[in-house]
């Protein structure tokens, strides 16, 4: 296999001729690079900027040539360049900055490569002609900080370099974060927020608008790379969708974008983070694409990361376009001492017509230092073709804090020398590593003609601008502001959306779906981005105010969603009222059935010397009597609001009372019994006979049920409730039994006392008498047990005041069928047939049954 691979290789090595003879030789052709423009004027200090002045257009290298930059592609902003000069010759004008000393420059372009910034940051660590570090020959003035304007992956190759020489390096524009590092890069200084600033006010756009379903494009670099690790997470964590990724190759053309597109035509929002390329160049791909597509297509928007405005003319390549969308650094409000003039108008001859520049050349001179002296004054002119000089306000903070912290710098070492005593006329020059702490106790957010603060962590912030260039069919775009980002805060210009309505260019939407409408939540779709999903009712009990809500909110104790699910509205307090129809029914049952009782008492306290009166025990009559009086007074306890002191009493009233009844029943059955039995000769049972027997029947069965209550009072006594459940839209006001074991120990209780009496009452009911109350004491005792039996199953199955209604309507519907049943026969003799109520007739129709 070796040798195989050895004789393939051998024609490469053969001379071009003879039968191996190559069919497609390969020329190199190697072409010379225009050197890149560097001015230098020398003064007591000497300001180093390195920038990048030079934009390169996007283009396809041949394969038969070295790679190369053609110059007709190459294009130089010398505008970038010329805005240090300007503002350090007007620094060097101002004697209120600088005090007996003038600020030189070194201007470099580093043409968009890395190897020439090599080249220029040797040359200016160099102290001789020559590209030598640490070599000291001619030129002594050395570099005292270096302001970097360059790339930002060059400007941490550039970090790693000065900084080894200690040199303060300053960035000019938002740096990378790892030069955040101070343990990696201790001598760079930050003087603009770093990157990723501006991503928070672009998410918090996104959402303000309701902008869901995005794309994003972005460079094919380290630093897209970059963006879309930090960027990406921030909108998902947003609930923002990114359907639509595309990367934009400076080397290579943009893949179709027809898929994309044409699966998600809802996309209508676009992020791009652009670098060096063209703007146009990055919205043309799209332009191809959304031409190939069918039916209209709405105009979308294109946001931008960088930093600045763009001033565009009328392109068929916008034709879709909605907008375009920069930040742009908010600035301060310029003091009136502070005159300054943000805009300066030169001759495209400037530097043949105010400087005399040429190029000397040492033996140990790898380039030619251009070096200048200025002929004229320069003063802001204006006119036709000339270069207008913008944005000059950031260079201009800047170059002003250096001179500050260099006025810092001397002024503490004047105060050093003179306590020192030491002579200050011949002190040496300043040293870069001197100035680097000055740079770091400077406050250049303070001196900022920018709005920079520190955030809560301490980081440098800025307020930013969103500035929006509408684009219209028929004229140039158009400029205006959208809005700010202030402290973490969107502030949306709503002049600004006036103005786009008045030009019929309303913001188009970009979502997946249409919004889920209040009372309805997001219910996302099985195999689809977050950002598509169905839109259900929220769950029972929960609201939703607003659109597109992901999660519903239940609503307070006190409070109950409406019909629509959209509002919290306050629950109706529920409990048995007295002035309620239910509550006026069973307060004038429950007093009519008072009344019949109390004239049945009346009747029998009337005629209690009667037969029929004293035949069955008379005393216990009055017990049960009474009893029943204050039953059918109880349920007052039940109906209105509960208390605390009608809730404590409540059953223990009911149970005891209904005790002493029931016993009072079963003691008049025992007697019956043994009455009967002691008619018989020689039976022992007649010496039970007497008011002492049902006396101790009544102590001590309605002993037991006290006991049971008191214990009930002591473990877990009843109180006063709320329940805010049970019913939607009411809060039901109750009487809480404290202990449901307890309550239904008396219930049980009762039943006992209850099935005791019935049972022996139906075992009695044959026995002969004319007084026998057996039969009427069965039958009652029936229709009790048949009410609380149903009690239980009805009393569970409802809810609120209907229960204490169940529960009122079986106290006073048990007690009546006593009451009618055992009682009222009595009444009609006594009343209505009094020709009964005699002992003959009674001895008589005993003797008939026997």
């Amino acid at each position: 296999m070796d040798l195989l691979l050895l004789l393939l290789m051998l024609p490469m090595f053969l001379p071009v001729s003879g039968k191996f003879r190559m069919k497609c030789p390969l020329s190199m052709e190697h072409r010379n690079e225009k050197a890149s423009p560097s001015y230098y004027k020398p003064g007591d200090h000497l300001i180093s900027v390195v920038t990048t002045a030079t934009s390169i257009s996007n283009i396809s290298l041949p394969f038969h040539m070295t790679p190369y930059t053609p110059s007709h592609l190459l294009s130089t902003d010398m505008a970038r360049l010329f805005r240090f000069i300007f503002i350090i010759h007007m620094v060097n004008k101002n004697q209120q900055l600088l005090h007996n000393f003038t600020l030189g420059y070194n201007i470099r372009d580093n043409s968009l490569n890395t190897l020439c910034t090599s080249d220029v940051l040797l040359d200016m660590l160099s102290t001789g002609e020559a590209n030598v570090p640490n070599y000291s020959c001619g030129r002594k003035d050395n570099i005292l900080t270096l302001v970097d304007a360059a790339r930002r992956d060059i400007s941490i190759q550039m970090s790693t370099l000065v900084g080894t020489y200690k040199v303060p390096q300053i960035s000019y524009i938002t740096a990378s974060e790892a030069l955040s590092d101070k343990s990696q890069s201790p001598f760079f200084h930050q003087m603009l927020p770093k990157d990723g600033i501006q991503y928070p006010a672009i998410v918090q756009v996104l959402l303000h608008f309701r902008w869901t379903l995005i794309g994003v494009f972005v460079s094919d670099t380290e630093n897209g790379e970059n963006f879309m690790r930090t960027f990406t997470p921030m909108l998902l964590r947003n609930g923002i969708c990114v359907v639509i990724s595309k990367r934009f190759s400076v080397t290579e053309h943009t893949t179709s974008l027809m898929d994309d597109l044409s699966k998600w035509r809802q996309v209508n929002v676009f992020v791009h983070f652009i670098e060096y390329t063209p703007l146009l160049d990055t919205i043309s791909p799209l332009h191809s694409t959304l031409q190939g597509l069918a039916g209209p297509i709405e105009g979308k928007v294109w946001i931008t990361t960088t930093f600045g405005t763009y001033s565009l003319k009328k392109h068929k390549v916008l034709q879709y376009i909605h907008s375009i969308w920069s930040i742009a650094f908010q600035g301060k409000k310029q003091p009136k001492d502070d005159a300054f003039e943000p805009y300066l108008f030169v001759d495209l001859q400037y530097e043949d017509q105010y400087f005399h520049c040429s190029f000397s050349n040492h033996v140990f001179s790898v380039n030619g230092r251009r070096r200048c002296t200025q002929k004229a004054p320069l003063e802001t002119q204006q006119g036709r073709n000339r270069l207008q000089i913008s944005n000059n306000i950031h260079v201009y903070s800047i170059i002003k804090t250096l001179v500050h912290a260099l006025n810092a710098a001397y002024s503490s070492r004047s105060k050093r020398k003179k306590k020192e005593g030491k002579d200050n006329l011949r002190a040496p020059r300043l040293q870069p590593w001197q100035f680097h702490p000055f740079l770091e106790k400077n406050e250049f957010w303070n001196l900022s003609h920018l709005k920079l603060y520190l955030d809560q962590n301490g980081d440098l912030a800025a307020d930013l601008d969103f500035r929006i260039l509408l684009i219209l069919s028929k004229e140039d775009p158009i400029r205006n502001k959208l809005g700010s980002f202030e402290r973490q805060r969107l502030i949306i210009n709503q002049d600004a959306l006036s103005w786009l309505k008045l030009h019929n260019k309303s913001l188009p939407q970009s979502k997946c779906v249409k919004n889920c409408l209040p009372g309805f939540v997001k219910q996302a779709r099985e195999g689809e981005p977050v950002c598509c999903y169905d839109c259900v009712p929220c769950p029972e009990g929960t609201i939703s105010i607003q659109e597109d809500t992901e999660k519903c909110t239940k609503c307070l104790d006190d409070k109950y969603p409406n019909k629509d699910q959209i509002q919290c509205v306050p629950k109706v307090i529920s409990f048995l009222f007295y002035e309620e129809h239910l509550g006026i029914i069973l307060v004038s049952f429950a007093l009519s059935l008072f009344l019949t009782t109390g004239v049945v008492l009346t009747i029998f306290i009337k005629y209690r010397e009667t037969p029929i009166v004293k035949a069955n025990n008379r005393d216990l009559s009055y017990i049960l009597l009474v009893s029943l009086l204050f039953c059918f007074l109880s349920p007052f306890l039940f109906i209105g609001q509960p208390r605390k002191v009608t809730c404590l009493p409540q059953q223990m009233v009911f149970s005891i009372i209904f005790s002493v009844a029931i016993s009072s029943l079963l003691a008049k059955t025992i007697t019956v019994v043994l009455a009967f039995l002691a008619t018989k000769p020689g039976n022992q049972w007649k010496r039970w006979l007497g008011k002492g027997l049902a006396n101790s029947i009544i102590l001590v069965s309605s002993a037991v049920q006290i006991i049971i209550c008191c214990t009930w009072l002591v473990i877990c006594p009843p109180f006063p409730d709320s329940d805010y459940h049970s019913q939607p839209g009411l809060i039901i006001l109750q009487c809480n039994e404290g202990s449901v074991v307890m309550f239904y120990t008396t219930l049980s209780y009762m039943g006992f006392l209850a099935a005791i009496c019935f049972t022996v009452a139906f075992l009695a009911r044959n026995l002969p008498g004319a007084f026998n109350e057996a039969k009427l004491i069965t039958f009652s005792m029936l229709i009790f047990c048949s009410v609380w039996v149903t009690f239980v199953p009805t009393y569970l199955s409802t809810k609120g005041k209907f229960m204490v209604a169940v529960q009122v309507f079986s106290i006073l519907a048990s007690n009546a069928g006593l009451l009618v049943c055992i009682f009222i026969p009595k009444c009609y003799i006594i009343i209505l047939r009094p020709d009964l109520n005699t002992k003959e007739n009674l001895t008589t129709r005993s003797k008939v049954e026997m």
